[in-house]
């Protein structure tokens, strides 16, 4: 798992504190249980040597007396005490086991039903004579203390938890918050609302000091985005008045014009205008289309009704240039966009596809639709175009080797693209083998 995203790694987070949490939780909960046993341990030793001695008599009348002794003693009165002979009959003490016990330390359960017992330590000693003196503390200050401690715990690291659960819980929140702000802010300005800024919080703070920081980038950049773009559209916009007037002052000369040869002269000219004034008027729409603002035309239509629309349209248009045109609706695609745009945009497929392929050719429009996306698939049996130039293609004024002596300004392409962005949607060429294959992919509503 790599984490990458901010959900990923709040996960990762509270995983490992949770797994340190347990284990420490775990670790203090032995600790605690082992000294209590050790300290337990070293209580029943001290009482044991002081019951058995080390020297002295250790008859079964002399040991009970001292058991005895010893359990009416403040001290030792908690401590219990059992005296079995070498066949296990009890000769004294104040308690009494179902079972034997080994030899040494062992640890007792409530099981064992000692009366007043629900855990403890155990020690197992010969004492002469076939005899075995048994000494018994108890390890929990009161009865059933195990499962109040592990509620203790519980409780207390618990607590931790969750305090550290809201607190990333309010940070995670915080933070996505203020990337879902940027996300937004970004995504407004990819649609083409280039005064869109991100939210900047009164009270300060580093995320406000970041958010002004990247305001002031955006409008930076916006500045430089529309000196370019004025610039661009104001030679656009002032040639085209020139060049208007200068097509018009050859089509007068042309009626004018006292022979054929002067006459086909001036048809060239008016021709070659004609093709700036196209280029100017491609270049002006591009503008329109990346701004966004047709955006706000947009209403609810059916893909592939437009497709059928644009097909029949279009079938005298490309038989009379010697193809064929077919077309494939294999579901209804409802979507949200401009009609008028996205029908100039099959438009401009088609005749791409009669500009760019031999007579003879098959034009197919295909269109499908997903959960999620619509898509719109225009393929030829022409030449197509090579992997390497597919990019140069999408690219304003991009004119391939192959068709740099065709008719054209390499300004197709690049509008489809734009009509396709604004849709929200992308555009790729692929090969169709032999062919071309233009993949539009638009979201469906």
């Amino acid at each position: 798992m790599r984490l990458r995203s901010l959900r990923t790694l709040t996960l990762a987070f509270l995983l490992a504190f949770l797994v340190v949490t347990l284990g420490t939780g775990f670790a203090i909960y032995s600790v605690t249980l082992r000294t209590i046993e050790r300290l337990v341990d070293r209580r029943i030793q001290a009482v044991f040597d002081e019951i058995a001695g080390a020297f002295g008599d250790r008859s079964p009348e002399e040991l009970v007396r001292r058991i005895n002794a010893a359990t009416r003693q403040r001290d030792t009165g908690d401590i219990g005490f059992l005296l079995l002979d070498a066949e296990g009959h009890a000769l004294g003490g104040n308690i009494r086991m179902p079972r034997r016990l080994p030899l040494g330390f062992s640890t007792l359960h409530g099981r064992d039903r000692i009366i007043g017992l629900s855990a403890g330590r155990a020690l197992v000693r010969d004492v002469g004579g076939g005899m075995t003196l048994t000494t018994v503390a108890e390890t929990e200050p009161f009865d059933d203390y195990g499962p109040a401690r592990i509620g203790i715990y519980l409780i207390g690291f618990g607590s931790i938890l969750l305090i550290v659960v809201c607190g990333l819980s309010v940070f995670v929140v915080t933070i996505s918050r203020r990337i879902g702000e940027t996300r937004r802010t970004v995504d407004a300005i990819i649609d083409g609302d280039m005064t869109r800024r991100v939210p900047v919080d009164r009270s300060g703070g580093e995320f406000a000091q970041q958010a002004i920081a990247f305001n002031r980038m955006l409008d930076r950049i916006s500045d430089l985005m529309a000196s370019i773009s004025n610039v661009s559209n104001d030679i656009a916009h002032d040639l085209r008045t020139p060049l208007a007037r200068l097509r018009s002052q050859l089509a007068l000369s042309r009626r004018r014009a006292e022979s054929e040869a002067q006459r086909d002269d001036l048809d060239a000219a008016i021709a070659m205008s004609d093709e700036l004034l196209e280029m100017f008027a491609a270049m002006l729409r591009i503008a329109e289309i990346e701004g966004g603002d047709r955006r706000a035309a947009f209403a609810s239509l059916h893909l592939a009704a437009l497709a059928d629309e644009i097909v029949t349209m279009m079938q005298p248009v490309v038989a009379d240039s010697g193809r064929t045109l077919v077309f494939d609706a294999a579901a209804p695609a409802e979507i949200v966009g401009d009609r008028h745009l996205l029908g100039q945009m099959l438009v401009n497929l088609i005749e791409n596809g009669i500009r760019h392929t031999p007579v003879g050719t098959q034009i197919a429009i295909q269109v499908g639709a997903t959960a999620a996306v619509a898509t719109l698939i225009v393929t030829d049996t022409g030449p197509g175009i090579p992997a390497d130039q597919r990019t140069l293609a999408l690219r304003r004024f991009g004119r391939l080797d192959a068709s740099r002596h065709d008719e054209g300004h390499g300004l197709g392409l690049p509008l489809i693209q734009a009509i396709v962005r604004l849709h929200r949607g992308t555009i790729a060429l692929e090969d169709a083998a032999p062919g071309l294959r233009v993949v539009v992919t638009l979201p469906v509503r």
